[in-house]
């Protein structure tokens, strides 16, 4: 027969077992890390080349080519044709929307950033050689390029990444050694707080390739950095800095971890969160009541006692005055 003693004793121990078995340990990020709300790819301000704003233009609408899958939507090789101007040069060479674009004069064109770098070179009117493909078949079209003038449109200064790099990109393209031109993003600002400074990569720097991954565009690095890639993760780029290409490593900016919540079943639970600026701690909590409670929101305090005795601090209270 099992004595009163006994049965407490098993009583608080499968309490404390039931508590083991709902415990739990939750973290956030430290630091409040803000959304990015990366550039729609259609959306492309005109950059002007030269002092006189003269640049060439194709006369096409593009946008990324991606897959009509539903089930598995992937970016595609080269650019898609989304709309052509009447009478314009690709109009002339034949090409239709819903064509896309593999490369001009050799060069790939896998973003539609590289083809806005392209028409911000300067201006001449030359034969350039288009590779397109529709449907099946694979052709080449010769578009020649007409001179534009836009002296009082936007001018693009580049792409930042105030979160994962702390650093700001331009499109240009580069060559290297006489190969054909790639695209590549050339750092245009480095924050103080960048961890493009761990690495030594400096303002001028032309990044060619990610983890060995080539990139498309200077939008191409920031959405890989912020996207595909965790906050304090350890990549690798490729770096052309005039003279000669290195691998540089660095890790992305880490907003750190702390506790956001410890639970063990009713016994203990403690939560915190950032914003807003709150914690909050409970001792046998009993559903209807707990033997403690603590709740703090930013200055506000209070404290409660089987429910029964509460106490609060540095309360705000709004009053009005007469004038």
């Amino acid at each position: 027969m099992c004595t009163s003693k006994t049965k407490r004793s098993i009583s608080i121990f499968a309490l404390l077992q039931l508590s083991l078995l709902t415990s739990c340990v939750s973290y956030e990020p430290a630091i409040l890390v803000p959304a990015l709300n990366l550039s729609a790819e259609e959306i492309t301000l005109v950059d002007t080349a030269g002092a006189s704003g003269a640049r060439i233009d194709f006369g096409v609408e593009l946008g990324l080519n991606e897959s009509d899958s539903l089930s598995n939507i992937e970016i595609l090789p080269g650019v898609r044709v989304r709309g052509i101007s009447a009478n314009g040069p690709a109009d002339s060479a034949g090409i239709q929307p819903g064509d896309i674009i593999l490369s001009i004069n050799g060069t790939l064109t896998n973003h539609p950033d590289v083809i806005e770098a392209l028409q911000q070179q300067t201006p001449t009117i030359e034969n350039t050689l288009f590779n397109v493909r529709r449907n099946t078949a694979v052709f080449e079209a010769t578009v020649i390029p007409r001179t534009v003038n836009n002296n009082d449109a936007p001018r693009e200064l580049y792409r930042i990444d105030p979160i994962a790099s702390r650093a700001a990109y331009r499109t240009e393209m580069v060559s290297i050694s006489a190969q054909p031109s790639i695209a590549a993003a050339r750092v245009m600002d480095v924050y103080q707080t960048s961890p493009l400074r761990d690495a030594a990569i400096e303002v001028g720097d032309m990044i060619l390739a990610v983890n060995s991954e080539p990139l498309n565009s200077a939008q191409d690095l920031v959405s890989r950095f912020n996207s595909e890639l965790e906050l304090g993760e350890t990549v690798t780029v490729t770096v052309f800095d005039g003279e000669s290409v290195l691998e540089k490593r660095f890790d992305l900016w880490n907003p750190g971890r702390r506790v956001s919540e410890i639970s063990f079943g009713p016994l203990i639970r403690y939560q915190s969160s950032v914003v807003p600026d709150s914690k909050s701690f409970s001792l046998l909590n009993l559903w209807l009541f707990s033997l403690y409670s603590y709740n703090r929101v930013d200055e506000e305090r209070s404290h409660s006692i089987l429910g029964l005795i509460k106490y609060s601090s540095d309360l705000g209270e709004l009053i009005e005055e007469e004038n």
